[in-house]
């Protein structure tokens, strides 16, 4: 457990009394700890809490640390953090998949085991309140100079309109040269499709696209040039009709390669659930949640380590499908921040991204008409040429329809970084980002999180590429969407970078997980270790007095429709606010909303109505907050939003 204020200050007190006995050369360490003890005295104080709020760190025991890379509310209240392998090839070489269910009203912790490598893959809400992971890793990168058998894509292709085929992994194709090389993973070729008849008979080939790699290592089994690979032991009627279409095969870099398998994790049973693949295969994808339900699927890295040339696909929960969308490809780079605006079918792309992907192709931020089709880019962000790594968030209630752009860096391993925060007004006839304010040093990985009172906190990040030349910022900012004013709040007492994640919860504090530095000293020596620390924030507000209450509420809310909330607090409250369960990733979180309920007096306390709209309220777990006079929030009540009578989403 963490120790009590009190015990440290005297254990702080005992060492500096005994190093000034001891020689003045310890004069100074002396005078650090006096420093340290007066800092400690002062972030605990009444007044700064007060103003600033505060930060603890979460006491797990060790066993339950995880490599934290995707971090999701439940509608139970826990805490999932998905690990997978971490970013560790020897836990993934070995199958030791992690995740961490955490409970922030008990503390208590429960390691479950992840069925497949969700590392790097996406993950949104379902409206029945599973949680969706799509994608994920199915093998590691190599870097230049570490690969020592040549490889790259194969085309596999099956020509005859009467049998699929199967190629387990293994499958060696073998070239017109002779060289021999092994698939990576298995391949499942449907007929080939045939249209016509007699001369006019047109068959056109099934295919499928998987990672090979040389038998042998070595030079030998390089080649630039496309070429048509036999398949290795096939008898000579099948061989006819099956056969891989080889790209170049290179000792370069390989990139991570994604998966197309999914699964859904069940709050009440808290275990997981396989359900059908993805059309592609995904490494750093976006799931983006939609008014009728369904989930947006956009990005990643493909199958052969290849950024997706804009493939998209949508997931059904009521029919527990994926379908391939031709009309809507475009290009984004890795985990991009696309959400859905307060008109249905109509999404924003802010430019905020996480990586992979040439620096001039896909970063312009615009508006996506899924049902129109066509993309418009919107004007006016500063520092254009730094939005990866960005965080990007809607700030005030949903309603406002106004977006937050905040930090960010170059392409790659870029050191720059930039302190911007630009807003964009979706209602705006001709939507263009405005200036805000700056934060007080450039950030890369900032995370944002929407509180009950409006504000939008700001926090962690660094100067520089995963943190390199020790420079996480230490900083924490409270953006107040009414007034313009970057407030300071107190600083966490953990660095988070690369591979961080932030949630809301029901409590109104704010969780922290996740960083993995590239290094571990200033002078980028010494590797990183992921930071397995729990931090917590406490906000101001919850060191204003007694917070309202919420003594009951129902379970479920119809949108369109007015529900009665008992409190003793009724007259003194300010609003009530839901805030939807949120999950997270590469400072990637693009389901997060805070929507204003309308509130009126009833007997027992008030009535709250939800918006019709479904695109403010998309189907799911939401936390409902009351908000007093002083901008206190209740804890929250977690209840599930669905479609009222005639409405247009799923329930």
């Amino acid at each position: 457990m963490r120790s009590s204020p009190t015990r440290r200050v005297r254990q702080i007190v005992l060492v500096v009394a005994a190093a000034i006995v001891l020689l003045g050369v310890n004069v100074p360490p002396a005078w650090s700890y006096i420093s340290a003890w007066r800092h400690e005295q002062l972030i605990d104080s009444p007044e700064y809490v007060r103003r600033y709020g505060h930060w603890d760190v979460v006491d797990v025991p060790e066993p339950d640390r995880v490599n934290a890379i995707h971090a999701a509310l439940l509608s139970s209240g826990r805490i999932l953090l998905i690990a997978g392998s971490g970013n560790k090839e020897d836990m993934f070489a070995t199958r030791a998949l992690k995740s961490l269910l955490y409970d922030p009203a008990t503390g208590s912790t429960r390691m479950i085991p992840v069925p497949d490598d969700m590392f790097c893959g996406g993950q949104t809400t379902l409206p029945d309140g599973r949680l969706l992971v799509a994608g994920g890793t199915q093998r590691y990168e190599k870097l230049d100079g570490a690969v020592t058998n040549a490889g790259g894509a194969m085309v596999v292709k099956n020509e005859d309109p009467d049998a699929p085929r199967v190629l387990p992994a293994g499958t060696v194709f073998v070239s017109p040269a002779g060289v021999r090389y092994r698939s990576t993973r298995d391949v499942s070729l449907a007929p080939a499709a045939k249209s016509g008849q007699g001369r006019r008979t047109v068959v056109t080939a099934a295919e499928e696209q998987v990672f090979v790699e040389a038998v042998d290592p070595g030079p030998a089994a390089v080649t630039e040039t496309p070429a048509q690979y036999q398949v290795e032991g096939l008898p000579p009627e099948q061989a006819r009709n099956v056969y891989g279409q080889g790209q170049a095969m290179t000792l370069r870099k390989q990139d991570y390669q994604g998966t197309d398998q999914a699964y859904t994790f069940d709050p009440v049973t808290e275990t997981w659930s396989r359900v059908p693949d993805m059309a592609f295969a995904r490494w750093y994808p976006t799931l983006t949640p939609m008014a009728d339900g369904r989930v947006l699927t956009m990005a990643g890295l493909d199958g052969v380590g290849e950024v997706l040339d804009g493939q998209t696909e949508i997931f059904d929960p009521a029919t527990t499908t994926w379908t391939e969308r031709k009309d809507l490809q475009h290009y984004f780079p890795t985990y991009p921040a696309v959400f859905e605006t307060a008109q249905a079918g109509r999404m924003v792309y802010t430019g905020a991204n996480a990586g992979y992907g040439p620096a001039d192709r896909g970063r312009e931020p615009g508006l996506w008409d899924l049902d129109r089709g066509g993309f418009t880019p919107i004007p006016g962000l500063r520092d254009p040429d730094l939005l990866e790594t960005a965080g990007s968030a809607w700030v005030g209630p949903v309603q406002d329809q106004r977006l937050a752009v905040v930090g960010g860096g170059g392409v790659g391993e870029s050191p720059r970084s930039t302190g911007r925060i630009d807003y964009l007004d979706l209602d705006d006839p001709a939507p263009r980002f405005t200036p805000g304010p700056t934060m007080p040093e450039g950030v890369r990985y900032p995370n944002l999180v929407d509180l009950p009172d409006d504000t939008l906190l700001i926090s962690g990040g660094s100067r520089d590429y995963r943190g390199k030349g020790g420079s996480n910022n230490h900083l924490a900012r409270l953006l107040h969407p009414d007034t313009g004013e970057l407030a300071p709040a107190a600083d966490p007492v953990v660095g988070r970078d690369y591979h961080t994640e932030a949630l809301l919860l029901p409590d109104g504090r704010v969780l922290t997980a996740g960083s993995d530095p590239l290094f571990d000293d200033q002078q980028n020596l010494v590797p990183g270790t992921f930071e397995q620390r729990i931090e917590i924030y406490s906000p101001p507000y919850l060191y204003r007095g007694a917070r309202p209450t919420i003594a009951d509420a129902p379970p479920t809310l119809a949108r369109g429709r007015t529900a009665t909330v008992a409190t003793p607090d009724a007259a003194h409250l300010r609003g009530a606010r839901l805030i939807k369960a949120s999950t997270a990733t590469h400072v990637t979180t693009t389901d997060m909303r805070s929507v204003a309920l309308d509130v009126a007096p009833a007997p027992g306390g008030v009535a709250v109505t939800v918006p019709e709209n479904p695109a403010l309220t998309p189907p799911g777990p939401y936390m409902l907050f009351l908000v007093d006079d002083r901008g206190v929030p209740s804890v929250a009540r977690m209840v599930s939003v669905r479609a009222g009578a005639g409405g247009r989403g799923a329930d």
